[in-house]
């Protein structure tokens, strides 16, 4: 601090009077900024590795220790403790504790978090052809949509974000979303005009639904439980684990499976804690994210069937409509695209899988 001290007294004596006080105190927020950085920088340095040189990586999410996907990535963690002999471990930090979708994927972006669990339609914001995933009725169904993810295809969208510091490791099942309500069905598009339904901050999920009647409102998931509460959204659209672990049936008591899309998560690591990975440490994670798929699609499979049961237990009417004019509604929508060549390259080799 000495050294300081010289160099501010320094200079404020060839300076009149009213400006030494501006001096110092340009001097000073110099020297704290710089305090600041090499404090995140410690941060950022501790968040990778401890005293015994294990790396370390923080993992946030927004979900509910119960879902599916939460577990899949437990058991990704556990996983790779396995294969790396202890020499790597993932703390993972539940229920929005590090931060909403976006803001984890902003945090990635800065390496201060080093990974994270986001759906497809949010990335679409961050990787802009990953918005083929989000497409109604682009999976003619769930084999589809899980050929996909394991192919070409899926690993070339894994990667389309890593020019944002963002790489995907492999995609979790998020079963098929459709719409819930609050004060009556919704049997067909019509039903939906008129309608507030909240959707995820995606311009796709935003189009599909202004496609289809409704009027698209992005609210965060952490507060959608108290805007259908009071009345801010008439309905939301989701899938059926996700309505029942939120306890959105509550207020919710109308959930209609039209099934418009098949939207995955996608687990994502920062690019700057990938590059600093040793090729094998890389090895382990890939294995272990790969094996965690595998397993939580099991557990999703469970998960969908009793969220089904619980709500339909609670009360909740369960309706399975005619999909035809839904997916008709949207049809329009879906040739638009012809004017994104990329997007609709995937659009083609989707639908080739499809006839495969």
């Amino acid at each position: 601090m000495s050294s300081i001290n010289s160099l501010i007294l320094g200079r404020a004596k060839y300076l009149p009077p009213s400006s030494i006080s501006q001096v110092v105190f340009r001097s000073l927020k110099l020297v704290f900024s710089k305090f600041l950085l090499s404090i995140g920088l410690l941060f950022l340095l501790s968040a990778c590795s401890d005293n015994n040189n294990t790396v370390e990586i923080k993992l946030g999410h927004g979900l509910d220790t119960q879902h599916p996907v939460h577990l899949g990535m437990q058991y990704m963690a556990d996983k790779l403790v396995r294969l790396s002999n202890g020499e790597m471990k993932i703390d993972i930090y539940p229920n929005q504790q590090l931060g909403s979708e976006r803001q984890t994927l902003e945090l990635l972006q800065i390496g201060s978090v080093g990974m994270t669990k986001v759906s497809a339609a949010v990335l679409e914001n961050f990787a802009p052809n990953v918005k083929v995933l989000s497409l109604p009725y682009i999976f003619i169904n769930k084999d589809h949509a899980h050929r996909v993810m394991d192919s070409d295809i899926g690993r070339d969208l894994l990667t389309e974000s890593e020019r944002f510091w963002l790489r995907g490791l492999t995609f979790y099942d998020a079963g098929s979303r459709s719409y819930y309500s609050i004060d009556k069905p919704i049997l067909s598009p019509d039903d939906l005009v008129g309608m507030k339904i909240r959707v995820q901050p995606s311009v796709t999920a935003m189009s599909m639904v202004r496609a289809m009647g409704g009027a698209p409102t992005p609210i965060a998931w952490g507060e959608l439980y108290t805007a259908l509460q009071q009345g801010v959204v008439d309905g939301a659209e989701n899938n059926p684990p996700s309505f029942y672990y939120s306890r959105h049936y509550e207020v919710a008591r109308y959930f209609s499976l039209n099934e418009h899309t098949w939207v995955p998560d996608v687990l994502m690591i920062s690019t700057h804690l990938w590059d600093r990975l040793t090729k094998q440490q890389q090895k382990w994670l890939q294995q272990a994210a790969d094996a965690s798929a595998i397993e939580q699609r099991k557990l999703w499979a469970i998960a969908n069937q009793d969220a089904l049961a619980a709500v339909k237990a609670a009360g909740v009417e369960v309706i399975y409509p005619d999909k035809k004019p839904f997916a008709d509604a949207v049809q329009d929508l879906l040739n638009t695209y012809t004017q994104e060549p990329q997007v609709y390259q995937y659009i083609q080799r989707i639908r080739e899988v499809a006839n495969d």
